[in-house]
């Protein structure tokens, strides 16, 4: 009998500790599907424009029509994941720039950083030179910071009007490489479709994994002037009174944010408008210079704010005072982007309505090149 007792009693030990270890085994599943549905994402373009003589077009072009493109990409989808938007910038192809580094500068690194992009395509000047298009595309794959997983999209848009041979390194090398770094090559002919043919831009996107395209990079972009523009933009002002800058580099971003605004409003009050919508949008995130944003990611101490860094009106609150203040803020923020956001797909919608004829431009070509690639990493719009 006692022998007996001894074995249940070993067998029950056994079968708990089997429960346990299969219990934990699946608390460990359930908390490796919540990371992964909570997974952040990225889209990585690399802009590499040429600034040679002739190309001031493309440069309006870019600039003028960024914040439309920034519209369109944040409509995107991966499932429940989070989707971080970043953009570098390269010119090519100015003489201005120093022949040892093959008239290549990188402008931006791939940032998410809207504001500061916007301020660095207004400052781009144009000025012959040569345009070495493999060059800088080796450059852009071997320089910048490429995401490693096989969800996030990396791409490559080089636009320009020289042949795509010019230069020591051959383009199938250079976009060679990059394809086989899971890097998309898309390239922007600026003239007719039959010359970038002929002069293998569109041999460059072959090889390159991507879609050859032409504008006509002199064309102005035509704004559509909408009835819910001056309303975004009056919304906006009042945004733009929710961001709390902090930090040694605040103030300046700060003023950075409004002189973006000022040079969008330089172009139209549709293009303001564009722009404004993109502040209400999801990729528009400020988190290193605003309290606002700072206080939504976690691990976020509020007692760790240098308060001498603060707008005067802030600096001697209490802790407590500043929480609070941070978190009326941020609700405010809350209902106006949601206000912006109900305007803009009105907006969207009015202008989609006027528009008569579809007019390639660098909105257009990069949009359409990037719904159709991304689909194949399961992204949706």
């Amino acid at each position: 009998m006692k022998t007996f007792v001894k074995i249940r009693t070993v067998v029950t030990m056994l079968v708990s500790v089997i429960l346990v270890t299969v219990n934990s085994g699946f608390t460990a599943m359930q908390q490796q599907e919540t990371v992964q549905q909570a997974t952040k994402r990225k889209i990585q373009i690399a802009l590499l424009l040429d600034t040679s003589n002739s190309m001031d077009g493309l440069i309006d072009q870019a600039k003028s029509q960024l914040w439309n493109i920034v519209n369109e990409l944040a409509k995107a989808k991966h499932g429940e994941d989070e989707i971080e938007l970043e953009i570098a910038l390269y010119e090519y192809g100015n003489s201005n720039l120093s022949a040892e580094t093959g008239y290549i500068r990188q402008v931006q690194p791939l940032i998410n950083d809207l504001d500061k992009l916007s301020i660095s395509l207004f400052a781009l000047r144009t000025n012959g030179g040569q345009e070495y298009c493999g060059t800088v595309i080796d450059r852009a794959t071997r320089q910048l910071e490429w995401s490693n997983s096989d969800k996030d999209i990396r791409m490559i848009f080089i636009a320009g009007n020289e042949p795509f041979t010019q230069g020591e390194l051959k383009y199938e090398v250079a976009c060679g490489n990059a394809r086989g770094k899971d890097i998309i090559i898309n390239t922007i002919h600026c003239g007719s479709y039959d010359e970038g043919v002929s002069g293998l831009w569109k041999s460059g996107a072959l090889i390159g994994g991507g879609d050859y395209m032409s504008i006509q990079q002199d064309r102005k972009t035509v704004y559509v002037k909408t009835p819910y523009d001056q309303r975004i933009n009056e919304l906006s002002v009042q945004l733009n009174k929710t961001y709390i800058y902090y930090g040694s580099m605040g103030k300046t971003k700060k003023v950075e944010q409004e002189t973006a605004d000022s040079q969008a409003a330089t172009l139209s009050e549709s293009n303001l408008s564009a722009r404004n919508s993109v502040k209400a949008s999801k990729y528009y995130k400020n988190a290193l210079w605003d309290l606002v944003d700072a206080s939504e990611k976690e691990g976020f101490d509020i007692t760790k704010v240098d308060k001498k860094t603060l707008p005067t009106e802030l600096k001697n609150m209490t802790d407590a005072q500043l929480k609070a203040y941070v978190e009326a803020k941020k609700k405010e923020r809350e209902k106006l982007k949601n206000e912006i956001q109900t305007l803009n797909n009105a907006r969207e919608y009015y202008i989609a309505q006027q528009k008569k004829e579809n007019v390639p431009t660098v909105e257009s070509t990069m949009t359409t090149a990037i719904k159709k690639q991304a689909v194949k990493k399961n992204y949706v719009w």
